[in-house]
Parts: C-alpha cells; structure tokens; sequence
C-alpha cells in the first residue's frame, strides 16, 4: 500500500512539474511575441509570425533587426541573472544569497567605471571592465570568507561588507569624473536593454553560452551540495573545488550581463525562490529557474518601455519588483 501511494505522489509529481515547465515556455514564448509585436509600427501576432520565418519586407527587418535583438537579450540575460541566483543561493542554503547581495553585481558594475572613468577606455570597454570586476569581486569574497571551507552566512556577510566598500568607492570616483561621462555611466549602470544590437549581443550570448554549459556539467554536484556536505563528499564530489568552479561559473553569467546592458538587480535574487515555490519540491530547479528568469525580465522591459508614463530603464522596474518581493519575503517568514 506504502509503495503504490508512493508512486502515486511521484507520479503527481512529475505531472505537476511537467505543467509548470510547460506553462512557463509557453508564456515566455507568448510574452516575446508580444514584445516583438509592439512599439512605434504595431504589428500583429501573424505579422510577426511571417517576418521570423520569411523575414521579407519591411515587416522583417522591424522584427528580426530592430526588436528581435531586444527580446532575446532579455530571454538570455534573464535566465542567465536567475541561473546565477540559483548557483549561489544553493551554495550559501540562503535565499538572500544572492550576486546582488554578496557583491558580484557591484564588483562588475566597479570594473566598469575603473574601465572607463579611471583608466579611459571609453563606453566599449564595458565588457573588459565587467568581466575582470567581477572575477577581482569573487576571487576578494572567496578569500575573506574562506575558514577551513566555505560556510554560506559567512559568504553573504562577506558579501554584503564588500558591496558597501565598492559602492563607497564607485561613488567616489563618479564624483572625481566630469560631469558628462559620470552621467552616462550611471545611466548605464540603472540596467537597460535600450538600443541592444546584434553585434552587442553575439559576443555576450557566446559567453553566457559557455557558462550554461559549465553549470550543466557541475548540475549534479551542485544538488549533491544541497544534501550537505558529508553526504556530497560520500559520494566523491570535492567540495572546495566543486564550489569555487560553482562561483567562477556564477560570476561569468552575471559579469557577462552586466558587461553588455548594465547591472539589473533583484532577477537573480528573487527568480529561484519564485521558481521553487512554483514547482513545490526539493532543490532548485533550474531550467524552471531560467524561465521565470526570462519571464520577469521580459515583463520588466516591457512594463519599462509601454506600461509608464514615461519610458525607464529596465532595472527601475526590477527594483521596484524586487523591493516588493523583499518585503512579502520578509511578512512572510514573520508570520
């Protein structure tokens, strides 16, 4: 009798977490038509339709150069900040353990200003910038909280004294610049997907690219570490390696986000605890985990451009979101 009620509940299971992954593509799907849809020449859904499987006329060149660069951007940058999330909240056993929270984010965003308003790279060494922030960032993190292992509390109170010590610092030099480049670095660093363009986009997808493959092939041991470590290393996963690999990968898809559109906070913190209430189990899920990351960051973009009387950043609709869900999170574990 145990027996069958138990495959029952897995069968219920496997189900439920089926329609999940299904509801979820669909929507992401459905959402990124609509946003190729709109904007200053409408078009309809079989419009769009047509122009990405022909892409003839004018039609097409609207959707697949214009906006298609815009959608995918936010597709791919926002599984890619969610998947970052879900990498260091596991690691930590903390939802609060997040990039934005233990100094990634803001380590990239610094590598970015040091690029430009310090060493005088100009607005195209982002990319440079963010990357070596954001390894300079981890690499400072890693070894502070480092005692005899990693411990996840110790990580994110690293973290968050690291944050406070960059963002001191990035507001110090913003003030030292002149006044035009300080302005249009701290417009880029709200977050945005404005005026994204395929030659923008292609180098940062080969990169997050890489770091999606690096995080399927280390997926096992990551949910090995959820079990705890004595039970990981019983089954032979060397954790100090395991979890640094963990981090490297961590930091390239969230330095290779900001690297092209700017820092965009609270997907990565908020996507992996929205995605495992919605498939209700044990771990994080992480292709559900990508989706929700793609569906809120494509909800942002477009709230952002259509939904305000004025057209904002990305990332200020993502604030105002992850302030939100901060605070349900915190009513929340209250009651």
């Amino acid at each position: 009798m145990s027996a069958a009620i138990g495959r029952a509940l897995e069968r219920r299971g496997g189900a439920r977490a089926t329609a999940v992954l299904a509801g979820l593509l669909a929507a992401v799907v459905l959402l990124g038509l609509v946003a190729l849809s709109l904007g200053d020449y409408p078009l309809s859904l079989p419009q769009v339709v047509r122009a990405l499987l022909s892409g003839d006329g004018f039609a097409g060149t609207i959707v697949r150069s214009w906006r298609a660069p815009r959608v995918v951007a936010a597709v791919c940058f926002g599984a890619a900040l969610a998947l970052s999330g879900a990498i260091f909240q596991s690691l930590t056993d903390n939802p609060l353990g997040s990039p934005d929270v233990i100094g990634l984010t803001t380590g990239s965003y610094t590598g970015v200003i040091v690029a430009v308003a310090v060493l005088g790279g100009g607005m195209g060494a982002t990319t440079g910038g963010a990357l070596i922030g954001g390894i300079a960032t981890a690499v400072i993190v890693y070894l502070f909280a480092y005692r005899r292992g990693i411990q996840g509390f110790r990580l994110i109170i690293v973290g968050v004294g690291v944050t406070a010590m960059l963002t001191a610092l990035n507001s110090w030099i913003l003030l030292r610049t002149r006044t035009e480049l300080a302005m249009t670095i701290s417009m880029w660093g709200v977050g945005s997907l404005n005026l994204m363009k395929w030659p923008d986009l292609l180098p940062a997808l080969a990169v997050l690219t890489a770091g999606a493959c690096g995080l399927g092939a280390l997926a096992g041991h990551l949910r090995q570490l959820e079990l705890g470590d004595d039970a990981a290393a019983a089954h032979g996963v060397r954790l100090e390696a395991t979890r640094l690999a963990l981090i490297v990968v961590g930091m390239v898809l969230i330095a290779a986000v900001t690297a092209v559109c700017g820092p965009i906070s609270f997907v990565a913190l908020a996507c992996p605890q929205i995605a495992r209430m919605m498939r209700a189990g044990a771990g994080l899920p992480l292709l559900d985990t990508a989706l929700v990351g793609s569906l809120v960051l494509l909800a942002a973009d477009l709230a952002a451009q259509y939904a305000l009387p004025v057209v904002v950043p990305a990332g200020v609709v993502t604030i105002v979101f992850g302030g939100g869900y901060l605070l349900w999170m915190l009513m929340a574990r209250n009651r």
